[in-house]
């Protein structure tokens, strides 16, 4: 059974429709890119999260903007989870399909920093598992009080050290994850 999966939130084509991302977003997609060509290569589950926008939302099910970004086409996901809500694993299977394959760790990368990645790494470790958060691999857009890389460095130092009973968690650099020995630990 694997301990340890990536999950790699909502990139999709029309996340940031209408909306100023960080500019470091172009760097930031491609890591996420590579994240999960290495993490597939290591052996670990690379699930894609896709959020499903309902009529008119810049993710609308079907629409352009609903795909997931073409780097995430280098590597062919172990399973796509549709969701709904900010949370990952709310009114969705994600839960099973972590527990299926026996995954006690989760990776997190994604969109948009302040909303779905960290609402689903605070329900992960609620949930009892351990998170690591990419804190170069996630990314969103700039709102009215703050810039979008504010924000990610503010969700980065917040969530370093957020636990749940034993579960916590951690954030790392994606250079600095050593994913050739998380496949079966």
């Amino acid at each position: 059974m694997t301990c340890t999966a990536l999950l790699v939130i909502d990139v999709q084509k029309g996340i940031f429709t209408g909306k100023r991302p960080s500019p470091r977003w172009p760097e930031i997609l491609e890591r996420i890119g590579a994240l999960a060509a290495r993490a597939a290569a290591a052996g670990l589950p690379v699930i894609y999260v896709q959020h499903d926008g309902g009529p008119g939302h810049r993710l609308e099910v079907g629409s352009e903007g609903w795909q997931l970004d073409p780097v995430l086409a280098r590597t062919p996901p172990s399973a796509v989870c549709r969701k709904t809500a900010c949370d990952a694993f709310f009114g969705t299977a994600l839960q099973a399909e972590l527990d299926r394959r026996g995954v006690k760790r989760l990776l997190v990368a994604g969109c948009m920093s302040q909303f779905c990645v960290d609402t689903t790494c605070r329900r992960a470790v609620s949930l009892g598992y351990d998170v690591v958060l990419v804190g170069d691999a996630h990314a969103t857009a700039d709102s009215g009080a703050l810039s979008a890389d504010q924000i990610i460095a503010h969700l980065n130092d917040t969530l370093d050290g957020f636990d749940a009973g034993s579960a916590a968690v951690t954030v790392r650099s994606a250079a600095g994850l050593p994913l050739e020995g998380w496949a079966g630990e």
